[in-house]
């Protein structure tokens, strides 16, 4: 009797053990999981990256992209996201409340624009690079255009709109040339009015530098005005008949600022601002010259 109470007994301590030490086990793996856990999400964190969004105008789509690069090089914990489109069509994104913390124009128009409104951080806007005009046409082009005086001789013109800076500079020139009738604001002449002044050439009208390049590179239109900077890289596709003077465009100055964005942290401004710093530098011009743009500016 006593030998089976002994038994019965030592039988309980072992289950009472054992559970312990299961218990105990299950703690420290619950531990170790919740360690892992903080640690995992600690590395995560720390992997973050600082987004700043940039949006700049298609002419300085190659050299952009460059910059990117290099910057996110130096700096790994910033995320450099570039948006590139017409200056206005940048414009009007930011205006309905697109987060921008960048805004790189190619004219001075929208960036005076967006200040107007109070968008643009005070103090760091800059001119940073001056650009020109260019008619451009396919290599094996037996075009009778010679350049912008001429350019009604073409059966057909890749032209920007006016909203867009080289659809206005393209007018400017025009009516300085006397192509055009003398506008308040150039930038209102319609595609159409441009085509009935020219006499009735067919105009296809495009909404960046880019897409003007594309159409006359495929032979869609037979000439074009884009900017020389947007040649560079696409010898082989077209041919430039002229490089038009500042005297008959005027300056085409591309301006850059921080914007005003609400949604952005102290973090992501601080970015921004240096970004600025970046690509207006000294070092940066010769990325700039390479790309064909006059850093020769005030």
């Amino acid at each position: 009797m006593e030998k089976k109470i002994l038994e019965k007994f030592a039988k309980r301590v072992f289950i009472m053990a054992l559970t312990a030490a299961m218990v105990f086990v299950f703690a420290a793996c619950g531990g170790s999981d919740s360690s892992d856990s903080s640690e995992d999400s600690g590395s995560a964190d720390a992997g973050a990256k600082t987004t700043v969004n940039v949006f700049a105008a298609a002419s300085l789509g190659n050299v952009m992209a460059e910059f990117e690069k290099t910057y996110e090089e130096a700096h790994p914990d910033v995320d450099i996201v570039i948006n590139a489109d017409s200056s206005g069509a940048l414009q009007t994104q930011i205006m309905e409340g697109a987060p921008c913390d960048v805004f790189f124009s190619a004219a001075q128009k929208q960036m005076d624009e967006l200040q107007d409104e109070g968008l643009v951080v005070e103090e760091t806007r800059k001119n940073v690079v001056n650009n020109q005009l260019v008619v451009i046409t396919q290599p094996d082009s037996e075009t009778a255009v010679t350049g912008l005086a001429d350019i009604a001789k073409a059966k057909s013109i890749a032209l920007a709109d006016g909203s867009v800076p080289v659809g206005k500079y393209t007018r400017v020139a025009m009516i300085n040339l006397g192509l055009l009738k003398a506008a308040d604001d150039p930038a209102t002449i319609t595609t159409e009015d441009v085509s009935e002044q020219l006499g009735g050439v067919e105009i296809s009208e495009q909404g960046n530098v880019s897409k003007v390049l594309t159409a006359v590179e495929e032979a869609s239109s037979e000439v074009g005005t884009t900017y020389l900077s947007d040649t560079v890289g696409h010898e082989d596709g077209v041919k430039i008949l002229e490089t038009v003077g500042y005297d008959v465009t005027g300056d085409i100055i591309y301006p850059v600022a921080q914007m005003v964005n609400q949604d952005a942290d102290d973090a992501e401004s601080a970015a921004a601002a240096e970004f600025i710093d970046y690509i207006t530098n000294d070092d940066a011009k010769a990325l700039y010259q390479q790309y064909g743009f006059d850093t020769d500016v005030e």
